[in-house]
């Protein structure tokens, strides 16, 4: 049978030829790769591929400031590919919209641009979700390529709103989004009785139509208005998703390396503040594994521009490749590793309207060392060496 894409577009199930034996996704050739059940024997003295130098900018990072193919499933959608479809729709629905205005399809832009008005602020209301999209599934290939898991730490109060702080951002942050955004993680079993809101940069709700499909999903804007409109809500049970790092954060995101933007992010501390809401830490490990990305040392003039277009433009232009489809050397495919979300434990927050600077700054530190105890905790167990350390920056 075809399979269903979004926006309608179907296409055949693909022909995959019979493989010769279990192959690991990794670009580093080894025999006992821990990312794959079971990984070809190499031959004596074999020679792995060097992986290559050599990177392109990919101009479709999801990133906010402020605020494939697996071996066993034919068609399944990988971060890359769904990021890809993401932004070609978004530029899409834009295009569409312009023609009709172009060629005066008054009777279809003019209901259309007239409801659009008077919704203009639902993606900062909790956003309007559908639980037949959600349950698409492409989600359930794309949790199961990496696999992604979600590790509960600790039991939350369902008569509580919290704000997830969600570490690190990654080249994509595809942990936040398949343990969040879709009904296909655990998330409903270890956290019963609430509702996940992801929140993402506020300029994908201003593409007419594909904002409607980005709501679908579960994502809403990370607007101060947005986060405050969630923890806000009467009888608990909301977390808000923040993947705190941002664009910043994603141009440290380097394979074997911890590096978070989280000294100067402190508006989320202010808001759970204000609305007495719990704060989480969380680490998805695993995250800055999926891809490499060209070397930009801080100073250096890859960095340099990276930085100013980032200021200009919201989002972050990281230099990055990993694997492609039908060979493991090069390509914007994630490499095929684990993704493990460790939900640290809650940090009780007393309600106070106005906080004061000092206030602020007190829990942003406890925040902080909350983050630090749970990396520490849990590093050994997901392959990260012992001498290794979080950097916050």
């Amino acid at each position: 049978m075809p399979k269903a894409w979004p926006l309608g577009l179907r296409i055949p199930a693909a022909r995959i030829p019979p493989k010769r034996g279990p192959v690991c996704a990794g670009p580093h050739g080894r025999s006992d790769c821990p990312t794959h059940i079971t990984a070809t024997p190499k031959a004596p003295g074999a020679q792995t591929q060097p992986s290559l130098a050599d990177s392109f900018p990919d101009l479709l990072c999801l990133a906010a400031e402020d605020c494939l193919i697996a071996s066993e499933a034919p068609w399944t959608i990988t971060d890359a590919e769904l990021r890809v479809t993401l932004i070609v729709e978004g530029q899409m629905s834009i295009a569409i919209t312009v023609m009709l205005i172009i060629h005066n399809y008054w009777f279809l832009y003019i209901p259309y641009l007239t409801w659009l008005y008077f919704d203009w602020h639902t993606p900062e209301q909790g956003g309007r979700r559908s639980s037949w999209i959600k349950n698409w599934t492409l989600w359930k290939h794309f949790k199961d390529y990496f696999p992604i898991h979600l590790i509960k730490t600790q039991d939350l109060d369902p008569s509580h709103n919290y704000i997830f702080g969600f570490h690190p951002h990654g080249i994509l942050a595809a942990g936040a989004f398949g343990n969040f955004s879709t009904n296909y993680s655990d998330f409903k079993e270890l956290f019963p009785g609430f509702t996940s809101y992801l929140h993402v940069l506020p300029l994908w709700f201003w593409c007419p139509v594909f904002r409607e499909y980005m709501m679908s999903i579960g994502l809403v804007s990370v607007s101060k208005k947005s986060v405050s409109y969630v923890v806000s809500k009467e009888g608990g049970g909301n977390i808000s998703v923040i993947v705190l790092g941002g664009a910043k954060e994603s141009l440290d995101a380097h394979p074997g390396k911890s590096t978070l933007f989280i000294r100067q992010r402190k508006g989320f501390v202010k808001i759970a503040l204000t609305h007495g809401a719990s704060l989480v830490p969380v680490f998805s490990f695993g995250e800055n594994e999926l891809f490499k990305q060209v070397d930009n040392p801080e100073g250096s003039w890859i960095r340099t521009v990276q930085d100013k277009l980032q200021k200009i433009m919201g989002f972050a232009l990281p230099l990055f490749h990993a694997r492609g489809v039908f060979q493991y050397n090069f390509g914007l495919m994630p490499y095929r590793k684990a993704i493990h979300t460790v939900v640290g434990r809650p940090i009780p927050v007393h309600q106070i309207l106005h906080p004061t600077e000092e206030q602020i700054e007190e829990l942003h530190q406890t925040y902080m060392e909350e983050l630090t105890k749970l990396f520490e905790e849990h590093k050994g167990k997901y392959g990260i060496p012992e001498h290794e350390t979080l950097v916050l920056k």
